[in-house]
């Protein structure tokens, strides 16, 4: 099937008041897992890489593999940059291919978040991507980056931000944090409440592993359109390496483990986003 794109994913997602599930990929065998499971589900998906897992997994080289798996799902699959962090990755990204684009522009001051975020919509629009952004900043730390401190998006800011850039979704920061959480977090749905009631653009909530099922629900109830999965599956990929290597697994094996628990991990979570019953 061909590649769409994040907005037609997510516009499809408000539609069913359920969200689309992004999970972040690092190898072929996680490509190839996530792909199945949401061909097994004929659910669509996001596959996505963020921009600090590029020295491990080079974009010119991971990227066409994204687009190409992509291009052979019998599911509609949008293929994301996550967290881009310069305006030449992002380039990089469209060229290849890529659906969707990501700048996280969140750390800089306002008024250059819009302007560098409008420079990515105006680029995007080239290629016919969408393109998300974040407000507000997403604590814990995106692979082996800086931790960050969570800083809450303000729903007035998240108004004008949206309304100036035309950005198709806004990554939210509501107590979500990248990584491990060291406890339950406690995540302000009324923040998210208010954020949804003063801007109209789709919402995305960051930092997904380690939230339970029930409150995941409960934001998408409250309008999150697209949630992102990435230590969950990589956390499942170094275990079932570990195991593969503790029985004398051979390679073949091991490429077939790390598929499998890739797919087994977003089985999980396409069901919670479907909205499909807990009990």
């Amino acid at each position: 099937m061909p590649i769409v794109t994040l907005k037609k994913l997510i516009d499809n997602a408000s539609e069913k008041k359920i969200a689309v599930g992004a999970f972040s990929v690092g190898n072929m065998e996680m490509i190839l897992g996530a792909i199945r499971a949401a061909e097994e589900f004929n659910t669509p998906i996001i596959i996505q890489i963020a921009e600090v897992r590029l020295p491990t997994s080079p974009l010119k080289i991971i990227g066409p593999m994204m687009v190409a798996a992509a291009k052979n799902s019998k599911v509609d699959v949008c293929v994301h940059l996550d967290h881009g962090l310069n305006y030449e990755t992002v380039e990089t990204a469209l060229e290849i291919g890529f659906s969707s684009v990501m700048l996280d522009g969140s750390l800089l001051p306002f008024e250059e978040n819009i302007e560098l975020t409008k420079k990515v919509v105006s680029k995007a629009k080239e290629y016919g991507a969408s393109v998300e952004a974040e407000l507000g900043v997403v604590g814990g730390n995106e692979g082996d980056g800086k931790a960050h401190s969570i800083k809450s998006t303000n729903p007035d800011d998240a108004k004008t931000f949206c309304e100036e850039t035309g950005i198709d979704a806004l990554a939210v920061a509501i107590g979500n944090a990248h990584g491990h959480y060291k406890v339950q977090p406690e995540l302000r749905l009324d923040v998210l409440n208010e954020i949804k009631s003063t801007c109209s653009t789709p919402l995305v909530l960051h930092g997904g592993t380690g939230i339970t099922p029930e409150i995941f629900q409960e934001c998408i109830k409250t309008g999150i359109r697209k949630v992102n999965i990435a230590t969950a599956s990589f956390d499942a990929v170094a275990k079932a390496s570990y195991e593969t290597a503790q029985s004398n697994g051979n390679y073949f094996t091991l490429s077939q483990n790390m598929a499998d628990a890739v797919y087994e991990n977003v089985k999980k979570h396409i069901k919670i986003f479907n909205m499909e019953n807990l009990k």
